[in-house]
C-alpha cells in the first residue's frame, strides 16, 4: 500500500471532483489517499480520507491544480524527495503535464512503473541578518527575487559570483533563478529560456541604471551571494512569496541544493511543446 498525498487548488471547484475521483482510484488498487488539514477541507475530502500528520509514509504527491499548486507542493515535500505529479487545472502551465481526462489512466501508469523521475535544481537561499547574525533558509524551486520597495526609487545590491565581488547593480531589483523558473518571472525580465533539466541559475537584474544589463547564466556550483548596501531597504520573494525586508548589509546566498524536487514524467519533451504552444510558435 502506498499513501498518496492530494494538494490541491482551493479555487478550482473541479480541482475537488477530481481528487475524489484519484481517492476512489486509490481505494480500488490497495492505496490510500491523505491531505493536510487544509486541502482536506478545501478538495471537500470525504472523512474516510486521513488527515496527513507526517510524510513518512507518502510515496506520491498528487497536485491538482496550476504552476503555483506545483510550487506548493514541492514546498510541503521540502528536502524528502518524494515524486510529484501534477494535474492541470489552471491555465496553461509548464510544470503540470497531467489533463483531468487523463488523471486515472495517469495514476495507473504511475503505479505499473510506465513513468521517469525528473530532478529539477532546486536552490538554497539563506538570509544573513548584519544585526545579529541571524540566519534563516529557504528553498526555491523557481527563484529568489530581490525588489525596491519605494516607487521611483532603485536599489543596490553587490553580487558576488564562487566568492568573488562581480559588480554592484543599481536597478530595481535582481532575480536569482533555477532553470525552472527561467520561463517564470526571469522571463518576463527578458531572461533567457533554460531547458529545466539543466544544472545551472541564472541572475537578471531588473531594469538597471547601468551600462551593464545582461543576465548571467551559471554554474551551479558557482553560489550567488546578493549584499544589500545603500541605504534603501529591499524586498526578498521566494517563489513568489514575500518573505520579508532586507536591510542594507544583509547578505542573500543562493546555491544549488543537494536535495532537487522530482517531478513524475509520462510524455516525453513536453516542455518544449509548451514553450511552443504559451508563444504561439509554427511549424515553417
Amino acid at each position: 500500500m502506498t499513501a498518496v498525498l492530494l494538494v490541491g487548488h482551493a479555487d478550482r471547484p473541479e480541482a475537488g471532483t477530481l481528487a475524489a475521483a484519484a481517492v476512489d482510484w486509490l481505494a480500488a488498487h490497495g492505496h490510500r489517499a491523505v491531505a493536510g488539514a487544509e486541502d482536506h477541507q478545501n478538495l471537500g475530502l470525504a472523512a474516510s480520507v486521513s488527515v496527513a500528520t507526517d510524510l513518512s509514509d507518502v510515496g506520491l504527491v498528487l497536485s491538482i491544480g496550476g504552476d503555483g499548486t506545483m510550487l506548493r507542493a514541492a514546498k510541503i515535500v521540502g528536502e524528502r524527495g518524494i515524486p510529484i505529479m501534477g494535474v492541470n487545472v489552471g491555465l496553461l502551465g509548464y510544470l503540470t503535464e497531467v489533463e483531468p481526462p487523463s488523471l486515472l489512466e495517469a495514476l495507473d501508469s504511475f503505479f505499473a512503473g510506465r513513468h521517469e523521475l525528473e530532478r529539477r535544481l532546486i536552490l538554497d537561499v539563506s538570509v544573513t541578518r548584519r544585526s545579529g547574525g541571524s540566519v534563516t533558509r529557504y528553498r526555491a524551486l523557481n527563484e529568489a527575487s530581490f525588489e525596491k520597495l519605494t516607487a521611483g526609487h532603485t536599489v543596490r545590491l553587490r553580487v558576488s559570483i564562487d566568492g568573488t565581488v562581480f559588480t554592484t547593480f543599481q536597478a530595481d531589483g535582481l532575480i536569482v533563478a533555477t532553470p525552472t523558473g527561467s520561463t517564470a518571472y526571469s522571463l518576463s525580465a527578458r531572461g533567457p529560456v533554460v531547458s529545466p533539466t539543466m544544472r545551472a541559475v541564472v541572475v537578471t537584474p531588473l531594469s538597471p541604471h547601468m551600462l551593464f544589463d545582461r543576465t548571467l547564466v551559471l554554474g551551479p556550483d558557482e553560489p550567488v551571494v546578493a549584499e544589500v548596501t545603500g541605504t534603501r531597504s529591499v524586498g526578498l520573494a521566494v517563489d513568489g512569496e514575500f518573505v520579508g525586508e532586507l536591510e542594507p548589509g544583509d547578505r542573500v546566498e543562493c546555491l544549488e541544493s543537494p536535495d532537487p524536487v522530482v517531478f513524475v514524467r509520462l510524455y516525453p519533451d513536453r516542455f518544449h511543446q509548451v514553450l511552443k504552444s504559451k508563444f504561439g510558435l509554427t511549424d515553417r
